[in-house]
């Protein structure tokens, strides 16, 4: 058997960047001759295996052949005579599909390294059209590379149009386009994923609602919101939100999340974003009442982490409104007003109802007395 190191090791490794994960593929073996050198056989669908000392991935070469929709819709073809350019000829981008032997020589068949010079991104073969998931995944590499100069080759971004209008995409399982999304939500240039995805025009079948929107405007606020809150963070449940938060209200921001089946911090802190930005941004910055009842309906007093995730939201908001917001006083008021102790109200007699309408009054003074002396200190709160 021959084993070479394969995918984004190998490209990451000739650009110079960190390599993360090691993935290798094992050519002229059967799955019997990889258990008896002691590695784990752990795929289903095809023949991949853990080492039995690192525990890296190593997969038997093998090529795919469409056969339905969607991501599920192949057969897998693995066996001794797979050649190794047979394996490679199945990837995506010509910049994934090169190997490294063990004494180090590079395999290149599709001249991915004349790409990576080129910062081109560039499909293999025509096979690239039968997995529509590969749009999303060429989009999140686009997201990824853009601050080297990667772009997308013309012919390749023809073909993912031209995959959209077969209806490919709408194929895709909810899972799999989130598990993409959050992934691009990560990368170095976020709104690289969504421009993408708009230009091939993939995104008006899963983020109507922004699609809409960047047709309307060059820059809608939903990506400046977002391009501003990757530079403020690299949290993805703010990122997701700065986003979706912006782009529509809360009964919006549910329907998508429940298109994407987004998770539940996601899902809670973007709808708490559509709810609030705007009293946020505007009038509770003055009116101690509305903040407190903003506190109260995203739980703030237990949950201080994610009113503080809203906050890098909200102020991702307002950067892209041309709204300078800051979120120090609010913070302050907040710290303060639950820093008020029931037990020394019940001292004081409080009891059932009227313990939390004293709690309530102690909370909305202090958030008065805070702001105002935010004010008094020439602070914009």
């Amino acid at each position: 058997m021959n084993i070479y190191l394969v995918g984004g090791a190998v490209r990451d490794a000739l650009l110079g960047r960190p390599v993360k994960d090691r993935d290798w593929v094992v050519v002229g073996a059967t799955p019997e001759d990889m258990i008896r050198q002691g590695f784990r056989q752990v795929g289903a669908d095809f023949p991949v295996f853990l080492h039995p000392q690192s525990n890296e991935e190593y997969a038997l070469a093998r090529t795919e052949r469409k056969r339905g929709h969607g991501y599920h819709g192949f057969e897998v073809h693995s066996a001794p005579d797979v050649t190794l350019e047979d394996d490679l000829r199945r990837r995506d981008l010509t910049i994934n599909a090169m190997a490294q032997a063990e004494d180090g020589t590079l395999v290149d068949p599709f001249n991915g390294r004349a790409d990576l010079e080129k910062r081109l991104l560039r499909h293999v073969s025509p096979a690239f059209a039968e997995d529509p998931l590969r749009i999303l995944r060429v989009a999140r590499f686009a997201a990824r590379f853009a601050p080297l100069g990667f772009c997308i080759a013309e012919e390749t971004r023809a073909l993912m149009r031209t995959m959209v209008e077969a209806g490919e995409v709408e194929h895709l399982v909810p899972e799999r386009i989130w598990q993409e999304m959050q992934r691009a939500l990560l990368e170095a240039s976020p709104t690289v994923f969504f421009s993408v995805l708009q230009d091939c025009g993939a995104l008006a079948i899963l983020m109507p609602s922004l699609a809409t929107a960047m047709e309307q405007e060059p820059a809608p606020n939903a990506l400046r919101a977002l391009q501003f809150a990757s530079e403020l963070s690299e949290s993805l449940t703010i990122r997701f939100a700065a986003l979706t938060g912006s782009l529509q209200d809360a009964a919006g921001v549910d329907s998508l999340c429940d298109r994407l089946k987004a998770p539940n911090d996601c899902r809670a802190l973007a709808t708490h974003l559509a709810a609030n930005a705007d009293d946020l941004l505007g009038e509770a910055r003055n009116d101690p009442g509305l903040l407190l009842a903003i506190l109260d309906r995203c739980d703030a007093w237990r949950r201080p982490e994610r009113f503080d995730e809203l906050l890098v939201a909200v102020r991702a908001v307002g950067l892209a409104r041309r709204i300078d917001f800051n979120p120090l006083p609010i913070q302050d008021a907040v710290r303060a007003a639950k820093a008020v102790d029931p037990r020394t109200l019940m001292d004081e007699g409080y009891q059932g109802k009227e313990l939390g309408l004293a709690i309530r009054r102690r909370r909305h003074q202090i958030i008065s007395d805070s702001l105002d002396l935010t004010r008094s200190d020439g602070m914009e709160p």
